[in-house]
């Protein structure tokens, strides 16, 4: 079965974001629906209209989101032709609800955020149901299905090495935001089966405001947030998964937080620096290759032919003018 997902490219932006090492963009923003997410939840749907079709039946898809899994569900959905309903927080941009429904997504608005969105999904929409509908869930970002298919950008990141000269042992380490943990999963997933990449460390960064994975370091467990107030939605999990928790014990990793105001600037950073679009959700990674290169002390002392490899995980949630009212707030908190 042909997946709608496709092999982004490998940039370094060292000329236009300088650093004190080689800094490479891995540009997830260009996948059809805008994130990464299409990804693993192309796969997932891909596997689940198989098993439907072979058990006779004829799947719908069920996804919850802050915006960016809902639109690889539903662009997905799109591309095999399957019907497919997505439950948003009322946080939600319409920006992103106007795309689910031009993918022919059929869109419900349904708590303040996607933990309350994703138990309406569960208990009430798919449980009410038709009888003669195959419900097929999608989580967002809790499946190992979904890993694997993350996980391919590091199959292609360690091809493209190869395409720019750089010896696997330059990359001192890789940067990506963390909501729920399916990137960081996935990512992780990835590295362990490249080799030469299966020790490079992985830096996750969320907000103060998002503060599901550094809540879960500091507990030893996964911890359900009651509250969360920010405005980066795409990163507002009430919780990280397990597997998350696991890979921080396992795997050489690090977890940092910001604020959402810096995880905007970072949005408006790249748009200044690289000329795109991408969510404050993305924006934080953005922002530890600009304004906190700090952060990249996690890594060691970085030599000029080093490389930190920095994923941008994309977000559809987003236009010229969100940009420009984030270019307004910063400059109204700066004061």
């Amino acid at each position: 079965m042909v997946l709608p997902s496709i092999k982004t490219q490998l940039v370094d932006v060292s000329s236009k974001v300088e650093g004190p090492c080689r800094f490479l963009y891995k540009l997830e923003l260009d996948q059809p629906s805008g994130s990464f997410k299409l990804r693993g939840m192309s796969k997932l749907i891909a596997d689940s209209i198989e098993k439907a079709k072979a058990e006779g039946q004829k799947p719908h898809i069920f996804s919850s989101s802050g915006g960016n899994a809902g639109l690889a569900s539903a662009y997905a959905s799109k591309h095999h032709n399957v019907p497919c309903t997505v439950v948003l927080p009322v946080t939600s941009q319409q920006i992103s609800i106007d795309k689910l429904k031009n993918y022919g997504a059929n869109v419900v608005i349904h708590g303040a955020h996607w933990g309350e969105a994703n138990s309406y999904l569960r208990d009430t929409v798919i449980g009410g149901a038709p009888k003669d509908v195959h419900p097929v869930y999608c989580h967002p970002f809790d499946n190992p299905v979904l890993w694997d298919g993350h996980g391919e950008m590091v199959d292609e990141i360690a091809e493209q090495l190869g395409e720019h000269n750089i010896e696997v042992s330059k990359v001192k380490g890789i940067v990506l935001s963390i909501g729920g943990g399916g990137l960081f999963n996935g990512v992780i997933e990835g590295l362990k089966r490249n080799k030469g990449l299966n020790n490079v460390p992985v830096m996750a960064i969320e907000t103060y405001q998002t503060p599901a994975f550094g809540e879960a370091l500091k507990a030893g467990r996964v911890v359900t947030l009651s509250k969360l107030d920010t405005i980066v939605n795409c990163l507002a999990a009430p919780s990280v998964s397990q597997t998350s928790l696991e890979n921080s014990r396992t795997y050489p990793s690090f977890g940092k937080q910001i604020d959402d105001l810096e995880a905007l600037a970072g949005t408006v950073d790249y748009y200044d620096k690289v000329g795109g679009l991408v969510e404050p959700a993305c924006g934080v990674t953005v922002v530890a290759s600009t304004r906190r290169q700090d952060l990249l002390e996690v890594f060691g002392e970085l030599k000029s032919d080093d490389v930190i490899i920095f994923i941008i995980c994309g977000g559809s949630g987003v236009s010229e003018d969100t940009i420009a009212q984030y270019r307004e707030l910063l400059a109204t908190k700066s004061h």
